[in-house]
């Protein structure tokens, strides 16, 4: 009978419970994606040459695992939240508290499992999605990633089943020792925020403080090492919850004794945001790290990318070159619309190339002169058959040239005297593309065709280049952007879990307004602020975060971390956009039937 009575109140309530479910679903898969890094040993070596990095994700496992900790623990606060006025009336007509105990464990720990193991198939499949995506439309190389990894799959199911058995058994503790009446009527107390001016002082100070050490340490990784990551690991998350819990308290009771405060439903709104004050708190540090990881781990990521044809251009003017290119390969390279291309005879000895010095005189051959390779600044050099055989930058000639021609010395020769040599004569065809990476997929077809094969060290130019810089840097690349649209999705689902998670008990609220005549319009525009408060302000600290933390990409790029930041900025701000309007239409048609 007692389980009856639980089915037809989880029927009555299965809006609220769809929320709960889809937010533990998507927590369980993003850590499960996360962990498809992390525990996957095999693809953290050989896709970066950074040592520590197997040690950094485990401060990000850890990390992780915090803020899954508080999202269980909200959840399984919100799921007690549902059920307390049905254990209450269970109570109230008879029920002994041993039955109402082992219903309540076993309804958290089935919510949990179903949660976790439906996330984790959700994960693989997000993870096969994600990846495809990148690998093709960044053209990237991976070794040993696989897409379901047994090992993260355990780590999830035993960390999430475990975070479940615990908050079951603190359900059973807690209903079975609350008296029914109060159990009834637990979702109608207010839980006000008090300003305690010395206490949030202090909580103030000392935040300040800790993510003053944490930004410090992550601008001398250089000299702290690994240590500078778990300092700024611990300092940054405890002072961001701690400003979080001392000013948005504060920020709610100061604002209501301005005037602006009693215009339209600006005391509303103010209201709606004070009444669950210290859930807000904890979820808004949530959002606020998850803003930052996602920001950060995207701008590195698009960091990395940005470099790799910076890197390829001070190789070599030149994308590839050619020695005695077919009919069929000359068509192909005109087909990629070169914006320079030019032929050099020459005649070879195993030590020696000559070249005629004419050919260079009426087609200078251009070269790189790097002026500053941490910045990967560099000019231009056109050379005649003179300056050429004089400069030191004509080693870029000879990476055009195949096999043990690449090791030899360039010779410029008159006419009379080139005709003299009794060598066979050759032809080298050496071309510009206006963007590697954008005909990478005819640059490497051009190689398989000539050289038969696609390995960097068997040919020259911009385009070996980026072969073997992609190589080193997919991996990071990949990482950055894969662990960045993750912590995006678990943000929104935070987001979304929290607000939604409150619309039902919005509803009757909003309903009061409606009748006393508030219009349409005005209701929008106090939902629009409310939730618009709950974007901003982990917004702006996400920011901060991330701004400070590029310091510590300065020891493995070569670029500025911060070049080109504008772009990452622009399309996460546009995804931001894009979950509050979202979230907003869902709560309107929740709160506004």
């Amino acid at each position: 009978m007692l389980t009856k009575l639980a089915m037809t109140g989880f029927k009555h309530r299965w809006c609220d419970y769809l929320v709960l479910f889809s937010g533990l679903i998507m927590s369980s898969a993003i850590f499960y994606m996360f962990e498809a890094l992390a525990t996957n040993q095999d693809f953290l070596k050989q896709n970066t040459s950074i040592s520590m990095v197997g040690l950094i994700f485990q401060f990000g496992s850890v990390l992780l695992t915090i803020i899954t900790l508080v999202y269980i623990g909200y959840a399984n606060s919100f799921l007690l939240s549902m059920r307390k006025r049905d254990y209450g009336l269970f109570m109230l007509v008879g029920a002994r508290k041993s039955k109402i105990g082992q219903l309540i464990w076993l309804e958290t720990l089935l919510v949990g499992i179903t949660a976790t193991i439906v996330g984790i198939l959700v994960g693989t499949a997000l993870t096969v999605g994600v990846s495809q995506i990148l690998i093709n439309s960044l053209g990237l190389t991976l070794h040993h990633f696989t897409a379901w990894y047994t090992p993260a799959a355990i780590a999830t199911l035993l960390l999430y089943v475990g975070l479940f058995l615990i908050a079951g058994l603190f359900n059973l503790l807690s209903l079975t020792k609350t008296p029914a009446l109060k159990l009834l009527h637990s979702n109608d107390q207010p839980n006000r925020p008090q300003l305690k001016p010395a206490r949030q002082l202090i909580e103030i100070v000392v935040g300040v403080i800790s993510i003053a050490i944490g930004y410090w340490s992550m601008a001398n990784l250089k000299i702290l090492q690994l240590m500078g990551i778990g300092i700024a690991l611990v300092t940054i998350v405890l002072g961001t919850y701690l400003l979080f819990n001392a000013i948005f308290v504060w920020l709610m009771v100061a604002l209501k004794r301005f005037s602006f405060a009693q215009r339209g439903l600006n005391g509303f709104t103010l209201s709606q945001l004070s009444f669950r004050i210290r859930n807000y708190t904890k979820m808004l540090s949530i959002v606020a790290m998850l803003f930052a990881l996602a920001l950060g781990a995207i701008t590195v990521g698009m960091g990395f990318h940005s470099q790799i044809p910076s890197m390829a251009n001070i190789n070599n003017a030149y994308d590839m070159g050619l020695v005695n290119a077919s009919t069929a390969e000359k068509a192909q390279i005109a087909a990629m619309k070169p914006k320079t291309t030019a032929t050099y005879h020459f005649k070879a000895t195993k030590k020696v190339v000559y070249f005629q010095a004419a050919e260079f005189n009426r087609q200078p051959f251009t070269t790189i002169h790097t002026r500053n390779k941490n910045q990967l600044t560099f000019n231009t050099v056109h050379n005649n058959a003179a300056k050429l055989q004089k400069s030191e930058d004509n080693y870029q000639l000879m990476q055009l040239q195949s096999g043990v021609m690449a090791t030899a010395t360039p010779v410029f020769l008159s006419k009379t005297a080139y005709a003299k040599l009794a060598q066979p004569e050759q032809r080298l065809t050496v071309f510009t593309t206006n963007n590697v990476i954008e005909h990478r997929v005819a640059l490497n077809k051009l190689a398989k065709h000539h050289f038969h094969t696609t390995s960097p060290e068997q040919f020259g130019g911009r385009y070996a280049m980026y072969l073997m810089v992609n190589g080193m840097y997919s991996g990071l690349e990949f990482m950055g952007m894969f662990l960045g649209i993750a912590f995006l999705a678990m943000l929104a689902s935070c987001l979304m879990f929290k607000i939604l998670s409150g619309a039902d008990a919005d509803q009757h609220r909003y309903k009061m307004l409606d009748k006393v005549g508030t219009t349409r319009r005005q209701l929008n525009g106090a939902i629009n602020k409310e939730i618009a408060v709950l974007f901003i302000l982990p917004g702006i600290v996400g920011i901060v975060h991330v701004l400070f933390g590029l310091q510590m990409f300065k020891i493995i790029m070569v670029t500025s971390p911060y070049t080109g930041i504008w772009l990452p900025f622009l399309i996460f701000a546009g995804l931001y956009l894009l979950y509050y309007l979202i979230t907003i239409t869902i709560y309107r048609r929740i709160v506004l039937q």
